[in-house]
């Protein structure tokens, strides 16, 4: 097995990628003009149609994408554990089957089609919640099989950075960031280069919104990533996972 710091191209060090979730209006007003500022892409996990607000601002998002930025899928409707109260109709993971699933996905990789047909399907998946099963007790199941027939990546949750050459491209942990300064992503970030991994960051709101990290705390780690770009590899999830696929298959 190669050393995790020879992994990857060049004098690269490790990889970073910045991925948001749920199409919030604040990061469109914050975090792509910042992101656009320091010369770096993000992936952005949408759910099409799923609000009035995606609706009004479609036009913001697919800007986004012509500048290069992932609009990965994120279901169209975002099921997440019954126990979180989202649902009054009892559409929640612990009620549905894997055919739900796979409805749901299919919906929203349909749209983004439509929507975005300059990213000629290359886009990852994200799983609500950072929750990848479906049903209760003796009859809950793993949707990660149904995510990885679909997608070469696909984002959850988790802490810790990822090593290269040996996570699941199709459950790629990430670290959620809300409440967090940006002395503690640049940690973050640095922990991660220095292993030679790769470090996954999710936030929400950005100034705004729900789960929300300051926007001078974002600008303070784009700032960063800008700066050591010779060492750390900043980009789109699905590109990182990628050449991490690539890599590994290499003799």
């Amino acid at each position: 097995m190669t050393d995790a710091t020879d992994f990857w191209p060049d004098a690269i060090q490790g990889a970073i990628s910045l991925t948001f979730d749920d199409n919030a209006l604040s990061q469109l007003d914050n975090a792509l003009p910042c992101l656009d500022d320091h010369g770096l892409q993000g992936t952005f996990y949408v759910n099409p149609g799923r609000s009035p607000i995606w609706e009004e601002n479609l036009s913001r998002w697919q800007q986004a994408s012509r500048n290069g930025h992932e609009i990965g899928n994120h279901t169209a409707d975002h099921p997440c554990s019954c126990n979180f109260g989202f649902s009054s109709d009892g559409y929640c993971l612990e009620e549905l089957t894997l055919a739900d699933i796979e409805q749901t996905i299919d919906q929203c990789t349909a749209a983004l089609n439509e929507l975005f047909p300059e990213q000629g399907g290359k886009r990852s998946f994200c799983y609500p919640c950072y929750q990848s099963y479906v049903g209760a007790g003796e009859n809950r199941q793993s949707y990660v099989p149904v995510v990885a027939r679909r997608f070469k990546a696909a984002r959850g949750g988790g802490e810790r950075p990822n090593n290269p050459q040996v996570i699941d491209l199709s459950y790629i942990v990430s670290f959620a960031v809300e409440g967090h300064s940006g002395a503690d992503m640049i940690a973050y970030v640095e922990k991660a280069v220095a292993q030679g991994h790769w470090g996954v960051i999710c936030m929400h709101g950005v100034g705004g919104d729900h789960l929300a990290i300051e926007t001078p705390a974002f600008r303070e780690l784009c700032a960063h990533l800008d700066q050591n770009r010779d060492r750390i590899w900043t980009d789109t999830l699905i590109d990182v996972a990628e050449y991490v696929g690539e890599r590994r298959e290499a003799p």
